[in-house]
């Protein structure tokens, strides 16, 4: 019924006058299902953690900073959900839940008694007005690269969405002072403290040296231009370098204690579908990311190559019913970083897969890697490819669904996981975890 009201709407009305009403509507719901959880955001202490790449990694990373200084958290990122303690795998599907499903994580963090709730704030999550009327206490922003643009149709758009973030006063805001977008958000002002980190000589974080290998970096920062702090992580991947240290300026901001920073960070051992390597008894590493953006694919891709002494090969696809414009683009990363490539179904939700298909690979004829391009399209029988030609030396990389548990075809549910599926391919039993 509703949606049927909206379709309609939608064809009778200009523009404008839609986009009006839906924002006057979207005001009015959040609003409501707040009152009727008893406004529960209103006692606690928000962070929100905004950006195109790096947010999941970048709100655990903090949350386990500020686990380590003994405080209570509530987190909810893309790939993980955890409410003072009791972690669980995010199996929804969504970085930001439903705006019931946000209100009651937020009276379950208000019950609980915890002392910062972190969020991911996606963009269209801040351009339906999702967190309007929660107080945020801190905003971070990690990049600014492609994506969504089916959504918000231009980059200016997409960033005007995570810039209300920005726009909302909140207490503290952290900002990359290496990203391109950097101008734009600190245009934007903020009445409280803020903050930048980068390697950019005017960052008040400054990342001074970095050693990346295997299974993790070490890095070196000078905070505020005085403090200097060592710090190693498991996680691997230049990337994550800087997703470390947007979470270690906003816990110097927070008066957290350096040691707690530090431990915090070590405490972080890997997160489920990022940078995931999959154990294995082959000569090979199997590697599967959540990457889905043409910025991630390609810091993934170099990060992997950087310890692969032979071929990466990598098994890719993109999602449907989402920004067509960079598919073409991540065939051109994947060939300028990858050394076999095999194309194949993600989530084609409502779009023939076909189609998607086709627009990754001409992409890849464009970049002129169509000899070392295969395209299957079962998804399972593609990894068994990349895992079948694997040598000693390579890495397979398997991107775009990472940590997920069942894809959406055709409106269906099918249950899927990457890494279950690598693993019984290769017929190895799935390690323990305790979420």
């Amino acid at each position: 019924m509703k949606n049927g009201v909206v379709k309609v709407t939608r064809k009778v009305l200009p523009k404008g006058a839609v986009k009006r009403l839906e924002s006057k509507y979207r005001k009015s719901r959040v609003k409501l299902v707040s009152a009727r959880y008893g406004h529960p955001a209103k006692d606690l202490k928000v962070i929100a953690i905004t950006g195109t790449n790096g947010k999941t990694t970048t709100a655990n990373y903090l949350n386990e900073i500020l686990k380590e200084a003994g405080k209570k958290t509530a987190l909810f990122s893309t790939a993980v959900i955890e409410l003072d303690g009791e972690k669980k795998l995010n199996d929804k599907n969504a970085t930001v839940p439903l705006t019931s499903e946000l209100q009651k994580f937020f009276r379950d963090a208000k019950d609980a008694g915890v002392d910062y709730v972190i969020l991911e704030a996606t963009s269209h999550a801040l351009d339906q007005y999702k967190l309007e009327g929660v107080p945020i206490e801190a905003a971070v922003m990690t990049n600014l690269t492609q994506d969504h643009l089916d959504y918000h149709h231009t980059m200016e758009n997409y960033a005007a969405a995570k810039g209300k973030l920005f726009a909302s006063n909140p207490r503290i805001a952290v900002l990359n002072r290496d990203d391109e977008w950097f101008d734009y958000f600190d245009d934007i002002g903020t009445p409280g403290e803020k903050m930048t980190y980068g390697t950019n000589k005017g960052a008040e974080t400054r990342i001074t040296d970095v050693k990346l290998y295997k299974k993790g970096s070490e890095v070196s920062l000078e905070i505020d231009h005085q403090t200097k702090l060592k710090i190693a992580t498991s996680l691997p991947g230049k990337y994550n370098v800087y997703n470390l240290t947007a979470a270690a300026t906003l816990a110097y901001l927070l008066h957290i204690d350096l040691n707690s920073i530090r431990e915090g960070i070590a405490n972080l051992e890997s997160i489920p579908g990022r940078f995931e390597i999959i154990e294995t008894k082959e000569p090979y590493e199997v590697v599967v990311d959540y990457a889905h953006t043409p910025d991630a694919l390609t810091q993934l891709l170099q990060a992997v190559r950087q310890f692969t002494k032979n071929r990466v090969i990598l098994v890719f696809g993109a999602t449907g019913d989402r920004d067509k414009m960079k598919r073409p683009i991540m065939g051109e990363v994947a060939v300028k970083n990858a050394d076999r490539i095999v194309v194949t179904d993600e989530e084609s939700y409502n779009e023939d897969p076909k189609t998607i298909r086709k627009m990754v690979l001409d992409g890849i004829s464009n970049a002129k890697g169509d000899a070392k391009t295969e395209e299957i399209a079962d998804r399972r029988d593609a990894i068994a490819k990349a895992l079948s030609i694997a040598k000693k030396g390579d890495s397979v990389v398997i991107t775009g669904m990472g940590h997920e548990v069942f894809r959406i075809v055709k409106g269906e549910k099918i249950p899927w996981n990457d890494g279950d599926a690598v693993r019984e391919i290769l017929v190895v039993e799935k390690p323990s975890k305790n979420l």
